[in-house]
């Protein structure tokens, strides 16, 4: 059944199915190509007549997700140089007064979209939320810092996005003072960036925010992200400014940068790298820039950025096993070599020799598993949540079945939005995954979007609450972290991203 609404920029058609109004490939900027590349998003042009938003729009120039995830989640490569669009789910268009939750995909800032399968917004919209997720600009076009061009672009499409919520998610039933922004992996590190801001630039565009296995410390020195782009400028033959980098279709660059990023992800070399980019084994993040980011996103909300902003932030109980356990790479992992690893990406090593001791019978990639989810994920998010006012905790601890790979990163986003048996999550969860798990999550998520309160007591660091996603229907808090090594301090040394 067809719908029409009236936005700012002229009419669109949806479709309404079970009583879900769904409107796909909205643009909320003008295409980032010709004069609009490597420029800050444009407003997007007026159209006459009605617009079909009965699809998903184009994606952005992407890489494909990292292993393992790439041969796990089917990321959409949809063509077109309308990309900088977005998605709406909603119960009531027309209506008035809904909370409003925008999603902000992972994909290490490289892959990923607003257009998989299991991020529809079906369930959230049946249950009385306005969901939009957004796609916004990756890898080189959105994060290599490149003199000649605004640093930052991709969080400057996010903040795009949320003005364009502001001013326009009243047609869609939603109210612009009740808006949730969420996101996971590269997501969660975008809004844990977003919260960092100075009120100004953030004021009016959120109220609450959740950061799913994402946390303030992927932030990249301009040194360091300035070491990427002369590298990346030189495999590619051209100039390392905007101009250079211009001169070739973004295809072109493509399959460099991705190489690269393995190269990264598979050596983090501080020495050849930089310390940051190093740690975070990402070539392409949000960057201290002096204008956008000005202060490191932890520090920042130490000093009281973000304040007013309720917050729920967690991590998985083994963020980082897939990344070992379901390429192979397991066998490869000595004790030498984890300590290797987290020294390079700036860790304490002595994570290795406390979860040797915790786990005495584990191998040492099963050691450093545990000793990167803490270090890269877990411990960090302790740090937000100690520096943070109003926060809440949660861990993710349902291990699948499937590839080894345990509680590992990405398993909670079907769950999350209700979407357990999306085919993007087959080969993470397997055949059967619990139904009760994806209800109380989802609803913890609807919960806190729409009253501030997902269904626990706060974090504090007294208390140190932190709900335990398990599968099996706790009702009531985990006082601790499952992790030993975890419980001992929240202020490690070392900061990274797995």
């Amino acid at each position: 059944m067809p719908k029409v609404v009236t936005i700012s920029h002229g009419k669109l058609r949806g479709t309404v199915t079970d009583g879900v109004a769904a409107f796909l490939g909205v643009p909320y900027a003008a295409p980032p190509f010709g004069p609009h590349r490597f420029r800050p998003p444009a407003p997007p042009q007026p159209w006459d007549g009605i617009r079909n938003a009965t699809h998903y729009g184009p994606t952005v120039p992407k890489s494909s997700y990292a292993a393992p995830l790439d041969r796990l989640m089917a990321d959409p490569t949809i063509p077109g140089e309308d990309c900088l669009n977005l998605n709406i789910w909603t119960p009531d268009a027309g209506g008035r007064g809904l909370p409003v939750m925008v999603w902000i995909h992972g994909g290490t800032f490289l892959g990923g979209s607003g257009a998989l399968d299991v991020y529809n917004g079906a369930a959230f919209a049946r249950d009385g939320v306005v969901l939009v997720t957004i796609n916004y600009r990756l890898g080189v076009e959105g994060f290599a810092d490149l003199p000649g061009a605004p640093p930052n672009r991709g969080l400057l499409d996010q903040l795009a996005a949320l003005r364009w919520v502001r001013d326009n998610i009243t047609v869609f039933g939603g109210d612009p003072d009740q808006v949730t922004v969420f996101g996971e992996s590269a997501g969660g590190v975008s809004v844990i960036s977003l919260l960092s801001l100075e009120r100004s630039r953030r004021h009016g565009l959120f109220r609450r925010a959740i950061a799913q296995s994402g946390f303030g410390n992927a932030v990249q020195d301009p040194d360091d992200a300035r070491l990427v782009t002369r590298e990346l400028a030189a495999r590619l033959g051209v100039a390392p400014t905007a101009d250079g980098f211009a001169r070739l279709s973004p295809a072109a660059i493509l399959p460099v940068q991705a190489s690269l990023a393995a190269e990264v992800a598979a050596r983090p070399d501080p020495d050849r790298w930089g310390a940051t980019t190093s740690a975070a084994s990402m070539p392409f993040m949000p960057v201290l820039d002096g204008r956008l980011l000005t202060r490191h996103p932890e520090q920042a909300i130490a000093d009281g950025a973000g304040a007013e902003v309720a917050l729920m932030v967690g991590y998985t109980s083994e963020e980082t096993r897939p990344s070992l356990f379901a390429t192979g790479r397991d066998s490869l992992i000595t004790f030498e070599v984890a300590s290797w690893v987290l020294t390079s990406m700036g860790l304490d090593p002595a994570l290795i020799q406390s979860h040797r001791a915790a786990m005495p019978d584990a191998s040492p990639a099963d050691v450093l598993a545990a000793a990167l989810t803490d270090g890269c994920f877990r411990l960090p998010a302790l740090r937000i949540a100690h520096a943070h006012p109003q926060v809440w905790m949660y861990e993710f601890a349902w291990r699948t079945p499937e590839l080894d790979m345990g509680a590992g990163h990405a398993l909670e986003l079907g769950f999350v939005f209700d979407n357990p048996r999306s085919p993007d999550m087959a080969a993470l969860v397997g055949a059967n995954p619990p139904q009760s798990l994806a209800t109380a999550m989802h609803d913890a998520w609807v919960d806190f979007a729409t009253h501030g309160d997902p269904g626990w007591p706060r974090f504090t660091p007294h208390s140190r609450t932190i709900k335990l996603f398990d599968g099996a229907d706790n009702p009531v808090a985990s006082s601790s972290p499952t992790s030993q090594a975890a419980a001992g301090t929240a202020r490690p040394s070392g900061t990274g991203i797995g």
